[in-house]
């Protein structure tokens, strides 16, 4: 098992101390951080080893190590690889959702009750939007494959998540000219900085195909 550190996470430490926006900050990536465990769980209960987890500024990242019989164990149009990966991608959101109802039902400080709903909403939101490789980007993927084959569902998930990112450009712009929140433009430059390390792949695994059909 690999741990990585991604040195952004300090600049957002001080973008945000500058800004006065650490107490938000760090509820935000406390619950983040749960969020990425209940990935980690499902991953766990399913039998599946850890690769490589990685500390970023908005959590944890976990991949998990695909085991080989897995890849040959045909079930429906797909594997059953993929069954898994839908569980482990809904864990997430889930406990956030699950931790909201929770905070709803006990008698605390109305201020913190607050925020910690806004956070696990934010993070459940956030990560089920359909931009790959988000949590609703990794549900949308592995139902495509299920349905569609690996080809196929590369190619409409590279579309969708280009499509939502330019959506999600286009909405918090707005935001941004008139709330003036700083967080919003870095949510919104993180999104871009994902589609657009995506798209590389993408082309990458599109010309690998490419060699395929020619050899």
């Amino acid at each position: 098992m690999i741990i990585r550190i991604d040195l952004k996470i300090f600049l957002m430490l001080i973008l945000f101390y500058f800004t006065k926006q650490v107490k938000i900050y760090s509820i935000i990536m406390i619950f983040a951080i749960i969020h990425e465990l209940s990935h980690l769980c499902a991953g766990l209960v399913l039998k599946m080893k850890i690769k490589r987890i990685t500390i970023m500024p908005i959590g944890l990242s976990i991949e998990f190590k695909v085991p080989y019989k897995d890849l040959n164990s045909k079930l429906l149009k797909s594997n059953k690889l993929e069954f898994k990966k839908i569980f482990i991608a809904v864990a997430g959101p889930l406990i956030n959702i699950v931790i909201i109802f929770i905070v709803l039902l006990l008698n605390i400080n109305n201020e913190l009750k607050n925020l910690i709903i806004y956070s696990n909403l934010l993070i459940a939101l956030f990560n089920l939007v359909p931009i790959y490789p988000l949590d609703g980007g990794r549900i949308l993927k592995s139902i495509l494959n299920l349905l569609k084959g690996k080809r196929k569902s590369e190619i409409i998930i590279n579309r969708v998540s280009n499509i939502f990112l330019f959506l999600i450009i286009f909405v918090f712009s707005i935001l941004i000219y008139y709330l003036k929140n700083i967080s919003i433009l870095f949510i919104m430059i993180y999104l871009l900085y994902l589609v657009t390390r995506e798209n590389k792949t993408h082309r990458m695994k599109m010309q690998m195909y490419k060699i395929i059909d020619e050899g």
